[in-house]
């Protein structure tokens, strides 16, 4: 998960809610605006909603040759 830069300027960090114990129970986003702490910090590595798209067609673009791989593996494997 990335933090994306919405074009307001308000940016999507990921959260992730654990247990005691660090298994995690689930992942969302939770937005910060302008002026709230830790804000420039997350500025920084922060990608827009279309780099965001981009780097999920190419992973998906990628998944193919990756499929086809683990099915080359398990056909080996029976």
């Amino acid at each position: 998960m990335y933090v994306i830069r919405l074009g307001d300027g308000t940016l999507r960090v990921p959260r992730s809610l654990t247990t005691d114990d660090g298994r995690i129970i689930g992942n969302a986003y939770v937005e910060v605006v302008p002026g709230e702490p830790d804000y420039e910090r997350w500025l920084a590595e922060s990608i827009t909603e279309e780099e965001d798209a981009e780097r999920r067609r190419r992973w998906r673009e990628g998944d193919d040759a990756l499929e086809q791989a683990f099915l080359a593996f398990k056909a080996e494997q029976d």
